[in-house]
C-alpha cells in the first residue's frame, strides 16, 4: 500500500518503520525533517506538508504531540483535509481529546474519507519492539480494513466503539498510568532512603502484586539516572488535563489524578518538560530535600 505517515517523533518513527519494513511505500512529513531521515534513507518519500502527503497515499496515519497539533495537521491551511485528499482513510494515533476525534470523523466524512482514532500505549519501547497496545474508535468495518496494518505495530489491538471511543479508552489508561507512576517513584525514593538497593527492590516487587510498567521498565531508568524521554513529561501533563476535563464533564471527581498532575507540573517547572515521565522521581526527591 501507499501509506502516508505524519509525525516521526520518539514513537512515530519506529511505528512507521515497521510498516516500511513490511514492504509498504511511505510518504512522510514531520515538523522536523531530521527525525524522518532514517525512514527517508530507506526509501520513504518526503513531502513538505500534510496536504502533500495525503495527495500521494491510500491511507494516512498521524501521531503528533498535542490536540492543537492534531487540529493543525488535519484542519490547518495545509492540513490533511484541505484541498482534495486522495486518501480514503485517516488514522490518528495521537493521544488527544475524544471530542476532537469526533470532529475529525465528521469533517473527514465531508471529504468522503473514513476516520479512526487509535491511540496507543507502550511508550518508546513498545513502539520500537512493535509491542504496542492499540485502542480504536470509529466504524467497525474500517477497523477491520486497517487491522492488518495495526498488527505490524503491536499484538494487542481492540475495537472499542464509535468515534472517540479509542480516545476515551486511552484516557482511562493514562489515569491508571498516573497512579502507577507516583507509586513507583515513591517506592524507589523510600527504598533509597532506607538504604536498600533500588534495583534489587525492583527485581522482587516487580514480580508480585506491585508489578507494573512503571516499576519494571521505568524503574531501572531511575536507578541509572536516565531521565531521557520514552514519553515526554509535557505530553503526560496534556493527557492528564484531558482526563480531568473529560471527568469533570460527566461529574466525576478524581483527586488522585489531580494530585499527580500537580506534581508533574512541578516537574515541568523544574525544567524537565522534555524529560521522560520517570522524572517525577526528581520532583519527589526535591520535595523531600534530598540531593
Amino acid at each position: 500500500m501507499d501509506i502516508g505517515w505524519i509525525g516521526t517523533g520518539v514513537m512515530g518513527a519506529s511505528m512507521a518503520g515497521h510498516l516500511q519494513k513490511a514492504g509498504h511505500d511511505l510518504s512522510v512529513f514531520s515538523r522536523t525533517k531530521k527525525k524522518a531521515e532514517n525512514l527517508i534513507e530507506k526509501g520513504a518519500r518526503w513531502y513538505d506538508s500534510p496536504a502533500e502527503v495525503v495527495a500521494n497515499a491510500d491511507i494516512v496515519f498521524t501521531i503528533v504531540g498535542l490536540p492543537s497539533d492534531v487540529r493543525e495537521v488535519y484542519l490547518g491551511e495545509k492540513g490533511i483535509l484541505s484541498g482534495k485528499p486522495a486518501c480514503s482513510v485517516v488514522v490518528d494515533m495521537t493521544t488527544s481529546q475524544p471530542s476532537l476525534a469526533k470532529t475529525l470523523f465528521e469533517e473527514s466524512a465531508k471529504k468522503g474519507i473514513e476516520s479512526l482514532d487509535a491511540p496507543v500505549s507502550g511508550g518508546d519501547v513498545g513502539a520500537r519492539d512493535a509491542k504496542l497496545a492499540i485502542m480504536v474508535g470509529g466504524k467497525k468495518e474500517i477497523f477491520d480494513k486497517v487491522f492488518p496494518l495495526f498488527q505490524l505495530m503491536g499484538p494487542t489491538i481492540s475495537y472499542m466503539g464509535g468515534p472517540g471511543a479509542g480516545q476515551h479508552t486511552k484516557v482511562a489508561n493514562q489515569i491508571l498510568v498516573a497512579g502507577n507512576m507516583i507509586g513507583a517513584c515513591e517506592c524507589l525514593l523510600y527504598a533509597a532512603k532506607q538504604g536498600l538497593d533500588m534495583q534489587q527492590v525492583i527485581d522482587i516487587v516487580g514480580k508480585g502484586a506491585a508489578s507494573s510498567w512503571a516499576i519494571n521498565i521505568l524503574g531501572p531508568r531511575v536507578v541509572k539516572g536516565d531521565f531521557g524521554p520514552g514519553f515526554f513529561v509535557e505530553h503526560f501533563i496534556k493527557d492528564m488535563k484531558i482526563a480531568l476535563e473529560e471527568s469533570a464533564a460527566v461529574g466525576l471527581s478524581l483527586p488522585g489524578l489531580a494530585l499527580v498532575q500537580q506534581l508533574y507540573i512541578a516537574v515541568q517547572a523544574q525544567g524537565h518538560g522534555r524529560s521522560g515521565t520517570q522524572a517525577l522521581f526528581l520532583a519527589l526527591k526535591a520535595l523531600n530535600g534530598e540531593e
